[in-house]
């Protein structure tokens, strides 16, 4: 597991989060599933917000805060909107409210500093990170520490695999390699298209995005939701369909574009004797 071949249990964990729920719920349903669920603390990668830099999300993080650090000097500072500030988080403790914790900055040289200097007591760090902005920080943690850390990224990096030490990724994102799609893809644009290799040693492949639906979290859903499902006829299938995101704010908008479901979803009536659709 680590370079210095011996095996620990891993008793803390650091997130890095990239502001997206998507991507953020991964790395804690994970830790979830590890039983860490109150053993982390999360680090965000903080792009500059506000006026131009909405345009610039394109740029690699670093080369984005060095743009917005000359914009600074040639504008004032009052005419550039910084945005809005990083809300604290809920971390939660088996299902149980453990308190509000701040978010910090994600500094890949602060955290291996601290997995260094604590590993002899507290043991290795496990570093969890998921999302293109996350990936230059984790793949710094574990070249700063390699003896001290374990770096898990979500979803492919799309670069050198061998940077971290797991790699977690649905299978679709191999789908590129299958005869069906080479078939698919012109010639020409093959050697754009990344994975170029099958999955190496250090890669596990899901059949979806990990999630905190796990057997705790289902069993708390079963006890709220029972009085207002118990009365329904059964079988029942129950959809839930997430809110507006920044890609599509209007809730209207966000409606209709859901209506594609609706095909698919009269297939299982056959099955079913209710159906509900709760928009969350």
């Amino acid at each position: 597991m680590f370079e210095t071949g011996f095996h620990v249990f891993i008793k803390r964990a650091v997130v890095i989060g990239n502001g997206f729920a998507g991507a953020e719920n991964q790395c804690i349903g994970l830790l979830r599933a590890l039983g860490l669920s109150s053993r982390y603390s999360l680090h965000r990668v903080m792009r500059p917000r506000g006026a131009v830099n909405e345009w610039l999300h394109w740029l690699p993080v670093s080369v984005h805060k060095k743009v917005d650090n000359v914009i600074r000097k040639i504008y004032d500072e009052s005419r550039c909107i910084l945005g809005k500030k990083v809300m604290p988080v809920l971390v939660e403790n088996d299902g149980k409210n453990a308190g509000l914790l701040g978010v910090l900055e994600a500094d890949a040289n602060q955290i291996a500093k601290m997995a260094r200097e604590t590993f002899d007591r507290d043991g290795p760090l496990l570093v969890v990170a998921s999302g293109r902005d996350t990936i230059s920080v984790a793949s710094s943690i574990r070249q700063l520490a390699p003896e001290s850390v374990f770096v898990v990224q979500i979803q492919h990096p799309r670069l050198n695999l061998n940077r971290f030490d797991l790699v977690i990724t649905p299978c679709h994102d191999y789908y590129p390699l299958t005869p069906e799609a080479q078939d698919q893809i012109p010639w020409f644009l093959r050697s754009w298209i990344t994975p170029r290799e099958p999955p190496a040693s250090n890669v596990v492949l899901t059949v979806g995005a990990l999630h905190q639906a796990d057997s705790a979290a289902l069993r708390i859903a079963a006890s709220l939701w029972h009085d207002e499902l118990a009365p329904l006829l059964k079988p029942l299938l129950v959809v839930n369909i997430g809110g507006p995101t920044s890609k599509m704010l209007c809730i209207c908008d966000y409606y209709l574009a859901c209506s594609h479901f609706w095909n698919i979803l009269l297939g299982f009536l056959i099955f079913c004797q209710f159906l509900q659709i709760n928009f969350v």
